[in-house]
């Protein structure tokens, strides 16, 4: 259903761009019309043949059509956007039909620009950002404690075995006290596994690496069992006493769950009967927020937004996912969205790059000197 949708849309944007560019000046008279028709009947192909075998296969055949066609919607969407709106300044062409095609003209070249640095940003490698959090109930002894969290890396036939030994160096050079996976770190259509399980089993920390699934994880063939396989503890409605007072717990995915109709509450059941102490949730759809502050959680952690990845297209998924990218606090938790180790369908980021998280626990002793030092 999603993929018919997907592909209908841009079909749509495909007409439309096409339409309105063989109206520019520029266009109309330097290229010839039979190649201009061909060009786009090419690149929906191209986007089609992406979607429907490049994103159903592995290999260096479907890795080519799905990078392709997937940056080929990206860089419609980019270049709509421009062309609608000038479309909706002129009405149409109908006010200034003159400067209306030039304009049109304008609006491709500042699609193509920001496709270019959409594609720079998508292909650069993800950025380390640091966060303090000052986590109520954490013992003395683990202030400073460091945690790294990575989530929708979508490994597959763009992002393999490479790709995730380099995310691997990242993350060992930072020295982590544990290392957590916030979800749709597997593709829905079948990785190369075994070159990424052994390529995963080089990471340790010394307090354990930890996972939720995604929604990715339940397409196709199931996939969470690839966690374990990969030396990673997944928690699943659970928690666990990682140190004397620091407690780790995980949700299966929430939209997995809504999506398949199912009733219960994962949260409570993850923290229930956990012992006293710190508490961080792992998540990877940023939902249910509130009911995790009001369960005594001082932290939590998800993914699954890719922050809009595209922009604008983040003002539209901001509508489902509120906490969309970046730090919030919620009744007194604080909550932290990354927005995604890798890239879902195209290879494309605007305005943000990639990210790896980095966390710094911090107990309350410090917050209290602080306040001290304040009132001197």
């Amino acid at each position: 259903m999603f993929g018919t949708i997907l592909i209908s849309v841009c079909t749509f944007m495909h007409v439309y761009v096409f339409c309105r560019a063989s109206s520019v000046p520029f266009v109309e008279r330097y290229i010839p019309r039979k190649i201009f028709i061909a060009t786009g009947v090419i690149l929906w192909a191209i986007f089609f043949f992406g979607r429907i075998i490049g994103h159903s296969r592995t290999g260096i055949l479907a890795g080519v059509l799905e990078f392709l066609g997937m940056n080929w919607m990206a860089v419609l969407f980019l270049t709509f956007i421009p062309l609608l709106l000038i479309d909706l300044i002129t009405f149409f062409g109908f006010v200034m039909p003159r400067l209306s095609s030039y304009l049109r003209g304008f609006a491709l070249l500042i699609g193509m620009l920001l496709s270019l640095i959409a594609l720079f940003q998508g292909l650069r490698p993800p950025v380390v950002e640091k966060y303090e959090v000052s986590l109520p109930g954490l013992p003395d002894a683990l202030d400073g404690t460091v945690i790294i969290a990575l989530s929708d890396m979508h490994l597959g036939s763009q992002l393999g075995e490479s790709w995730l030994a380099a995310r691997i160096a990242q993350v060992k050079a930072h020295q982590p006290d544990f290392v957590v996976l916030l979800g749709d770190i597997f593709e829905g259509h079948g990785p190369p596994e075994d070159q990424l399980i052994d390529t995963f089993k080089q990471l340790s920390a010394s307090y354990g690496c930890w996972a939720v699934p995604g929604n990715h994880e339940s397409y196709g063939r199931n996939k969470i069992g690839l966690f374990e396989a990969a030396g990673f503890t997944l928690l699943n409605n659970a928690w666990t006493e990682v140190r004397p007072g620091l407690i780790l717990a995980g949700v299966e995915d929430l939209t997995t769950r809504r999506r398949n109709g199912q009733s219960g509450d994962p949260i409570s059941q993850a923290l229930a009967g956990r012992p006293p102490g710190a508490t961080i949730l792992l998540s990877h759809t940023p939902w249910q927020a509130e009911k995790a502050a009001k369960a005594g959680v001082g932290l939590m952690l998800s993914g699954h937004t890719h922050g809009g990845q595209i922009w604008p297209f983040g003002y539209l998924v901001q509508k489902l996912y509120p906490l969309l990218d970046g730090r919030y606090e919620v009744d007194g938790m604080t909550a932290i969205i990354c927005r995604g180790t890798g890239t879902w369908g195209p290879r494309m980021r605007l305005w943000h790059p990639s990210q790896i998280l980095h966390v710094t626990l911090r107990g309350q002793r410090e917050k209290n000197l602080l306040k001290d030092m304040l009132r001197q």
